[in-house]
This record gives C-alpha cells, sequence and structure tokens, in this order.
C-alpha cells in the first residue's frame, strides 16, 4: 500500500486532480458508492503536500460529485418509481429509499446541501429528489454547496492529520498518518452530527 500511495504522490497534480473526480463521480452512484472511498481520496489529495492543493481538491471534488448526482437526479426524476420496484430497487431496500424520500420531502433542500455528510444517503438522496420532482436548478445549487462544505471540511483535517504526520520518520509517514489522522478526526467529528440528522428525520415507533 506504501508503495501505491508513494506512486499516487508522483502524479501530476492535474492528473491527480482529474483522478480525484472520477473517484467521487462513481462515489455519488448508488451502490457503487458504498464502495469508493471518496473521503480517503481527499485525505490522499491532500496528503501529497503540495502547495495550494486545498483549493483544487475542493473544485474536483465538486465537479465529480455533482456530476454524479446529477446523473442520479436524472435517473430518479425519469425511472424513480420503476427502479424502486426493480432488482436494483431490492438491492438498495426499501426501508432506505423510504428513509431517503422523507428526508428529502421534510428537509427539501437543505437535506440535500447535508447529504455529502450522510453515508448511503449521499448517493439515495438525489434519486429521492428526482423522483420527488424538486427542481434541478434547487437541488444543483445546495447539492454543489454541500459537497464544497464537505470538502473543505476534509481538506482541512487532512492539512491538520499533515502537519501532525510531518512529526515522525519516515518517507511515507505523512501519506498514510494523513489518512488515518484525518479519517478518524472526521469519524469523530461526524458520527453525532449523521446521528442528530437521521434521529430528526425517523418517525416515532
Amino acid at each position: 500500500m506504501t508503495e501505491w500511495l508513494a506512486q499516487l504522490g508522483d502524479l501530476p497534480t492535474l492528473v491527480l486532480m482529474g483522478a480525484l473526480g472520477l473517484v467521487m463521480l462513481l462515489d455519488a452512484v448508488p451502490l457503487l458508492g458504498v464502495l469508493v472511498p471518496g473521503d480517503a481520496a481527499i485525505l490522499v489529495a491532500v496528503g501529497v503536500g503540495r502547495p495550494y492543493i486545498g483549493p483544487p481538491t475542493v473544485v474536483s471534488v465538486v465537479v465529480g460529485s455533482l456530476c454524479g448526482w446529477s446523473l442520479t437526479f436524472a435517473v430518479g426524476r425519469r425511472f424513480g418509481t420503476r427502479l424502486r420496484h426493480s432488482r436494483v430497487g431490492g438491492w438498495i431496500g426499501e426501508s432506505r429509499w423510504a428513509a431517503a424520500e422523507r428526508i428529502v420531502s421534510q428537509g427539501g433542500g437543505r437535506m440535500v446541501l447535508v447529504g455529502p455528510f450522510l453515508p448511503v444517503f449521499n448517493t439515495l438522496l438525489p434519486l429521492a429528489a428526482g423522483g420527488l420532482r424538486m427542481s434541478y436548478r434547487r437541488f444543483a445549487v445546495c447539492a454543489a454547496t454541500g459537497a464544497a462544505l464537505w470538502a473543505g471540511l476534509y481538506v482541512l483535517l487532512g492539512g491538520v492529520a499533515r502537519s501532525l504526520a510531518g512529526l515522525l520518520p519516515g518517507e511515507n509517514a505523512p501519506l498514510l498518518v494523513t489518512m488515518a489522522v484525518g479519517l478518524l478526526l472526521a469519524g469523530l467529528l461526524l458520527a453525532g452530527t449523521r446521528r442528530r440528522l437521521l434521529a430528526a428525520v425517523t418517525p416515532p415507533d
């Protein structure tokens, strides 16, 4: 893994940002997004330690995520009901699909904005928004803003983690520790927020 990460660090910045944008596009696809570590990809981009890597990282995340979510939104708008009752809908799960619709219907654009901070639901909310006929303009503005906030948080956490990693010996230590510490800090910061957001839209027993 260290050799693979070192090779990533040798990529030109433009190529690295293009790869990050592609990862974020895949991260926005239902089912597939669960397998794509979008948060880790952001930390890798920050972990290479290049000057001024933060702004292009945020731009790549926003562009890639918005492209993926826009495609998912269009699928939800065109095939939402049919897809929900298809085999793919069965893989997603009726409970998750219903929860995503409830989140969007109760919170509207605000919940689309915080969607990137909700694992699994970040790929389902665009489907639900499309199926519920939310205007694309409203969806795109909220989704892009949420992606920028999410990326900015990980860039900040990655910068803090890399500063801590720089105190350790070893050629690959900064990149590895940036990923490990960044994921730990993000998990601690977002766990409570995710629970409160989901609890707010969970119907009482």
